[in-house]
């Protein structure tokens, strides 16, 4: 936990401490969701596993594996396997993100406790 995070009072004042709290946990929780979607890779095939794909969560290309039978498929149905695979990876990381997120997207995160 870092010193911003740390529980105790920093102002003197309940409200505000708590509040600050609550952002400390609220930080802490986004930049979880950072580390996790920098780490989060897509995987996608095609071809009946012939062509595969792995792409970053920003999609960014970080693999690509041919199987050499795949060569027989011709270059336009080759790529278009290759299209496809990239395809399917990118909907598979924008699903794992998607639920990365879902702790951000939680009504609770935004609610500061009052003791009013």
């Amino acid at each position: 936990m870092s010193a911003l995070q740390e529980p105790g009072p920093w102002s003197g004042n309940p409200e505000l401490d708590r509040m600050m709290s609550v952002l400390g946990e609220q930080n802490a929780r986004f930049e979880k969701v950072g580390r996790d979607l920098a780490e989060t890779r897509g995987r996608g095939e095609a071809a009946g596993g012939q062509v595969k794909v792995e792409v970053s969560a920003d999609g960014a290309l970080q693999g690509l594996t041919i199987d050499p039978r795949a060569m027989r498929l011709g270059s336009e149905a080759l790529a278009a396997a290759i299209m496809e695979a990239a395809k399917r990876a990118e909907q598979d990381v924008a699903s794992q993100a998607g639920l990365l997120m879902e702790p951000l997207l939680d009504d609770g995160l935004w609610d500061i406790p009052s003791d009013r």
